[in-house]
């Protein structure tokens, strides 16, 4: 993959993270029930916080030392 397409996925990945972020604390502001509902979020969250950090790792530049 190029920098564009990293960049275009870094991106969604941003968007979907900050999505699930919002339906997060709605459901825990609302005291929503379903508990399951609310793990399984924050864990797909966390796995897109997971995939950010590496994306954003391969698109810095290696450098000689």
């Amino acid at each position: 993959m190029d920098n564009a397409e990293l960049n275009k996925w870094l991106e969604e990945l941003r968007v979907e993270h900050r999505d699930l972020d919002e339906v997060i604390h709605h459901l825990l502001d609302t005291r929503h029930h379903d508990t399951m509902r609310i793990q399984r979020l924050k864990k797909r969250k966390l796995k897109l916080k997971d995939m950010i950090s590496k994306l954003k790792s391969e698109l810095i530049p290696d450098l000689d030392a």
